[in-house]
């Protein structure tokens, strides 16, 4: 029987202060599996009282969505310990006869493993292979089953230095707004009425720098990356000139 969302969302939060009490208590790192937004976003609400234990989030590299929540300072305890987070490199044994996967291809067939999906990071897809953050004592279990995705024979291999993997670049798009407003942005990125971008703000599906953005008119910066679940992701790169009906053209990065 299914948890009501409420008690999970305080289950969770328990979660959060039980690991920050241990980690100040014991003077030691503690850490979550991989949050997705929403569970992020819990940790948000709740960060003021967590401030103590110096609560921080990462996900294996600077644009990642899901990410380990670890609490502890290593200024305070006087050592350093990483996050334990290993990348998989999965590709097809014979790339001339694999399919074209997608992120829900591979998704799919990891969760047929039985694993948890906390255990389980961005899955960065490019055509026919993927790179897979994970945690790094289910590595070697992924290593050794995860042998086909959809109708494709696979092989998964560790990556030892993932700072230069050849991630997908996003494309630069130009759009002409009122306003730097989000939702103006949004629907002109996603080519969606205003109607249905406001809808997206009051389901609670736009995040902004990883935090739930609920004020559909807030201005965005330079720099920020807006999630907007079940449309994608792209930053907002900043007003480029403002055209001669007095309209701005910014600019944005989106991730297809």
């Amino acid at each position: 029987m299914a948890l009501d969302p409420e008690k999970e969302s305080q289950q969770l939060k328990n979660r959060f202060h039980d690991l920050a009490q241990k980690s100040f208590q014991q003077n030691m790192f503690t850490f979550t599996g991989f949050l997705g937004l929403g569970e992020q976003e819990l940790f948000w609400q709740e960060e003021g009282k967590l401030r103590y234990a110096s609560g921080r989030l990462w996900g294996g590299y600077p644009q990642a969505d899901r990410k380990v929540l670890r609490f502890g300072s290593p200024e305070e305890l006087g050592y350093e310990e990483p996050y334990a987070i290993a990348c998989l490199h999965i590709r097809p044994v014979m790339e001339k006869f694999a399919d074209e996967l997608s992120h829900r291809d591979f998704l799919g067939a990891l969760m047929n493993l039985g694993i948890e999906r906390s255990t389980l990071g961005d899955i960065r897809t490019g055509g026919k292979d993927a790179y897979l953050f994970c945690l790094e004592n289910v590595a070697p279990f992924l290593g050794e089953n995860l042998v086909q995705v959809k109708h494709t024979n696979v092989k998964c291999e560790i990556v030892t230095d993932w700072q230069d993997l050849p991630f997908e670049e996003p494309q630069p798009l130009a759009v002409q707004v009122a306003s730097c407003r989000a939702d103006a942005v949004i629907a002109k990125v996603y080519r969606q009425s205003r109607a249905d971008v406001l809808e997206l703000f009051r389901s609670g599906r736009v995040y902004v720098d990883g935090r739930l953005c609920e004020n559909n008119s807030r201005l965005l910066k330079e720099g920020e990356a807006v999630n907007a679940r079940g449309f994608g992701k792209f930053i907002y790169r900043g007003v480029s000139h403002e055209t001669r009906k007095g309209n701005l053209s910014v600019q944005v990065e989106v991730f297809r």
